[in-house]
């Protein structure tokens, strides 16, 4: 559905080691950048999140809750440890979630105040919806 999704931060230069480090545990990648202004992780330029810098007078992106695709529980834990050890808070402990059969997720705040998801669907019980 989406091609790119973005949201702003107070400073990139900042935001960059974070963003860098759990994405990385994703095996999401910078595929695009516009260097001071906006950085793209994913897996092309046609799947991607853009971290971006918000202007001095722009507000940054508010309720933000992204859910980010992972590929084994063991991913959800190392994105959930990555992210605490490079200053997000816990919104939500990896674990099950009563969502659906299957779902299996943790949740963080980002430096910046955003709520990260990261969610394996275990494919012998979700529903997927």
């Amino acid at each position: 559905m989406f091609d790119h999704v973005q949201i702003k931060v107070a400073s990139l230069a900042e935001s960059l080691p974070f963003y860098e480090a759990v994405l990385g545990s994703l095996g999401y990648k910078n595929v695009f950048e516009i260097e001071d202004v906006v950085v793209g992780f994913g897996t092309s330029t046609h799947d991607m999140l853009e971290i971006s810098q918000s202007g001095p007078d722009a507000p940054l992106s508010q309720f933000v809750h992204i859910a980010l695709v992972a590929k084994s529980k063991e991913a959800v834990q190392d994105f959930y440890e990555t992210a605490l050890a490079h200053g997000a808070t816990c919104n939500g402990v990896p674990g099950l979630r009563d969502y659906e059969p299957g779902y299996f997720a943790a949740f963080v705040i980002d430096p910046n105040g955003h709520n990260l998801e990261v969610v394996y669907r275990d494919s012998n019980t979700s529903t997927g919806h």
